[in-house]
C-alpha cells in the first residue's frame, strides 16, 4: 500500500485565495495517498482577503500530525508574523517532511525562525516589506520558488501552484506532476529559477491594494 501522508493547509483572517486553492487543486489530485486538512488558530470559518470563507477542520490545539504544511500568504500575514499562537504552531511543525509557504507566507515562516540560515523567496511586488522581518534569511530576489532542506517558499500568488507541482514531483515523481498539470490544463512553470516577476521587485502599491480589497 502507498504511504498516506497528511497535508495541513493553514488559514487565517485575510489569507489570499489563490495562494491556498491553487496548491490544493494540485495536491487534491494526488488521491488517497494524501489526506488534506485545514487548520486555523480556532476551528470554523475563516475569511479570506477576497471575502469567501474557508472552514478550518482543526484548531492549532487539536491538529493531527502533519507530514506536509502549507502556509498561504495574503495581507493577513503581517498580523500573523506577530501572532504567538501561529509562530508556535509553525515551530511545532518545523520538522514535517515538507513545509511550504506561498507569497508573503514566507515572512511568517521567517518570523517563526524556520528560515534562519536558509535560502527563501517571497512576493516580488512587496518584497522588502515582507522580508524585512528577518535578516537571518538568505532572501532570493529572483526565484519562482526556492527549495532549501525541507522548506519550500514561493514567489507571489500563482507561483505557489508551480511550487506545489515541484513538491509533487519531488515526492511522487515527474510523471505524476506533469499528469496533474495536464489534467488541470495548467501550464506548469517547472523551472524554479525562471521568475518573470522579478522585474517588478518592490513596485507594489500597498495602500492601493488595500483600497481594492476595501481595507484602506
Amino acid at each position: 500500500m502507498p504511504q498516506t501522508r497528511t497535508l495541513g493547509a493553514i488559514v487565517f483572517e485575510d489569507f489570499e485565495l489563490l495562494d491556498l486553492y491553487g496548491p490544493l487543486e494540485m495536491f487534491g489530485n494526488i488521491g488517497p495517498e494524501l489526506a488534506i486538512v485545514t487548520v486555523a488558530q480556532e476551528a470554523g470559518p475563516v475569511r479570506s482577503a477576497q471575502g469567501p470563507r474557508t472552514v478550518a477542520d482543526y484548531a492549532f490545539s487539536d491538529a493531527p500530525e502533519l507530514d506536509l504544511v502549507l502556509l498561504p500568504g495574503g495581507y493577513g500575514t503581517f498580523e500573523q508574523a506577530q501572532n504567538p499562537a501561529m509562530l508556535e504552531f509553525l515551530r511545532r511543525n518545523a520538522n514535517a517532511e515538507i513545509v511550504m509557504s506561498v507569497c508573503s507566507g514566507s515572512g511568517v515562516l521567517a518570523a517563526a525562525g524556520l528560515l534562519d540560515g536558509r535560502r527563501a523567496t517571497s512576493n516580488k511586488l512587496f518584497f522588502d516589506a515582507i522580508t524585512q522581518v528577518s535578516t537571518n534569511v538568505n532572501w532570493e530576489r529572483s526565484a519562482r520558488w526556492v527549495e532549501d532542506g525541507n522548506v519550500f517558499t514561493s514567489s507571489g500568488v500563482s507561483a505557489g501552484t508551480d511550487m506545489s507541482l515541484g513538491v509533487i514531483e519531488k515526492i511522487y515523481g515527474t510523471g505524476r506532476a506533469r499528469d496533474i498539470a495536464v489534467m488541470t490544463e495548467y501550464e506548469w512553470q517547472a523551472d524554479p529559477d525562471n521568475d518573470a516577476f522579478a522585474a517588478y521587485i518592490n513596485e507594489g502599491d500597498l495602500p492601493k491594494y488595500l483600497e481594492v480589497l476595501g481595507k484602506a
